[in-house]
């Protein structure tokens, strides 16, 4: 816990330099970030954090960020189509991830994704709120568990 404090206030005092303004709120903000992230890289960190591999999850964001971008050119065609195309359903997704962290990283990517909501998740099974076909595609939402499941690399059983 001690090593943490350096490392916290060094950080802070980088938040300090590139903030440019020194309000109270900025600071506060600044202190806790900083405790935060030097938590999250000390040996004291969560489970989910060990877990993580931040250059999989870097690899990940591009792939989710295009993925949001098409859908949300799709929902503009749809809502500026005079025909209003849309066909709102519930979809029942059976997931392949074990890894609670990667299921909880997939429902946030949908709900993130235009024109669809991750509305609940049950064990291996979210329920997926989509406005048309075209965003209830099960070979995109395989694509996009696919690729949050190799955020988390597999944990290895012990016997």
């Amino acid at each position: 816990m001690m090593a943490l404090i350096p490392t916290a206030l060094g950080l802070f005092a980088i938040w300090i330099l590139l903030t440019g303004e020194a309000t109270f709120s900025r600071l506060g903000l600044g202190l806790v970030v900083s405790f935060v992230v030097a938590w999250l890289n000390s040996s004291e960190r969560p489970s989910i954090v060990q877990n993580l591999s931040w250059w999989r999850l870097l690899l990940y964001l591009p792939r989710l960020f295009l993925r949001i971008f098409q859908s949300g050119l799709h929902l503009a065609a749809v809502v500026l189509h005079p025909a209003l195309p849309i066909a709102p359903r519930l979809i029942h997704y059976r997931t392949t991830l074990r890894d609670e962290a990667a299921v909880v990283l997939f429902a946030n990517s949908i709900t993130l994704t235009p024109g669809t909501i991750t509305a609940e998740i049950n064990a291996n099974e979210l329920i997926i709120h989509a406005i048309d076909d075209a965003s209830a595609d099960d070979g995109v939402l395989r694509s996009l568990e696919a690729s949050a499941g190799r955020v988390f690399p597999r944990r290895r059983e012990t016997r």
